[in-house]
């Protein structure tokens, strides 16, 4: 198996909603997403399916280390030679990636977050960095793509929270800011304990709303001459706006469940989303 079909692989196997938008791409573009992407979910997984603390964070510096080595013309791993191809064509700065190892390490560190503020940054970490990362392999004219890429990947950001709720709640951990938990009266507990009421509804109610605006604004920013290069974002934002508006029409049922959307409908909104644009 060589690089480039290691990241396909892997990008295929997490089942992400990212995989089915980056099938419209040009060969050169679609092999440097996918394996950016890649990269994503490996540090991730060192995260995940690490139980101790203290080899995720061996793991992580060491992931640190490859990253450096890639722009030093050494890669040794299938993502980072697979990614090596790309980073200087497409402008992905060293910084950004380790930016992303240190969203990721943040998992490692704190597993509440004080107020939206405080979850933003993490979020920027793990996602609007990406999203700017994205923006570059994509293509734009108008720098203005860049405000729509950062808005655009924290969107996805607190989507995904919303989606697992009760999947981090099981690994110990809660997104949602704890002033949100204390305007709408639901507990820590309350979450941890998968305790599904009204009250529990109207905060998440208020976490997809709050996503919805981050969609709005993202798409506003996107300027016309750049919506074609950047339609693999476009499609994305079809797919997840689509996965949030299942789970606000299911009430939420997000503490003992996850909600997703069929291969089949994800391949069709993606499909419907490239024909549009």
């Amino acid at each position: 198996m060589n690089a480039d079909q290691y990241c396909q692989d892997k990008a295929a196997a997490s089942g992400s909603s990212f995989y089915y938008s980056f099938l419209f791409l040009e060969p050169q573009r679609r092999q440097a997403i996918t394996a950016l992407y890649a990269l994503c979910r490996e540090v991730d997984d060192v995260v995940d399916e690490t139980s101790d603390p203290q080899v995720a964070r061996a793991k992580l510096a060491w992931w640190r280390t490859e990253v450096a080595a890639m722009y030093e013309g050494r890669p040794s791993h299938p993502v980072t030679q697979s990614l090596a191809t790309s980073i200087k064509h497409f402008n992905l700065p060293l910084e950004k990636l380790l930016e992303i190892i240190d969203g990721m390490e943040m998992d490692l560190d704190q597993n509440r977050y004080l107020d939206f503020k405080a979850l933003h940054l993490y979020c920027y970490r793990v996602a609007s960095v990406v999203g700017l990362l994205a923006a570059e392999i994509f293509g734009y004219q108008n720098p203005d793509t860049l405000k729509y890429a950062h808005d655009l990947g924290l969107a996805f950001q607190l989507t995904n929270i919303i989606r697992d709720v009760g999947e981090d709640a099981r690994r110990g951990r809660v997104y949602l800011p704890l002033d949100d938990l204390k305007q709408f009266d639901v507990s820590v507990a309350d979450i941890l304990n998968a305790r599904h009421s009204d009250k529990f509804v109207a905060l998440m109610r208020f976490q997809a709303d709050r996503a919805e605006q981050y969609y709005e604004q993202a798409l506003a920013q996107l300027p016309k001459i750049d919506r074609k290069s950047q339609r693999t974002g476009l499609i994305m934002a079809a797919i997840y706006r689509t996965l949030l508006k299942e789970i606000r029409n299911d009430g939420f049922l997000v503490l003992d469940r996850r909600t997703s959307l069929t291969p089949l409908r994800k391949l069709w909104i993606a499909w419907w989303t490239a024909v549009r644009n």
